[in-house]
Formats: structure tokens, sequence, C-alpha cells
């Protein structure tokens, strides 16, 4: 598996952020993400995922507003 001095993948990255945004990261990935991430990625991979998740719940509002019939 991987081990904290190597440089995180964008599996990696991806993971890393859906648990920072849901505050469970491990203390292990947080020092490999602060010891050899790029802030950049995770700035960009937070923003992206961002707008993913309000797109996602906006097309289920729609989708569920469609079928009421509204």
């Amino acid at each position: 598996m991987s081990d904290t001095h190597d440089k995180p993948n964008l599996l990696q990255v991806i993971a890393s952020t859906l648990a920072g945004a849901f505050g469970v990261q491990s203390e292990k990935n947080r020092l490999r993400d602060f010891q050899h991430g790029s802030a950049k990625v995770y700035i960009v991979t937070g923003i992206i995922g961002t707008v993913l998740f309000v797109l996602t719940v906006y097309g289920v509002v729609k989708l569920v507003l469609s079928i009421a019939g509204k």
C-alpha cells in the first residue's frame, strides 16, 4: 500500500478531499497530504467536488419537481 512518503495520486487526492469535507481524514493521510501534496491540487479538487455536489442537488430537485407536476 501507499506510504506517507509517497506523493498522493489522483484517487488519493479525491479521497482526501472527500474525507476532509466530511471531517473524517486520518492522521496518516493528513500528514501525507500536507508534506507531499500540492495545495493547488486540493483546492481545485474541492471546487470541482463542490460544483458537482451543487449540480447533483439541483438536478435531483428538478427531477422531483417534474415528477410532482410542478
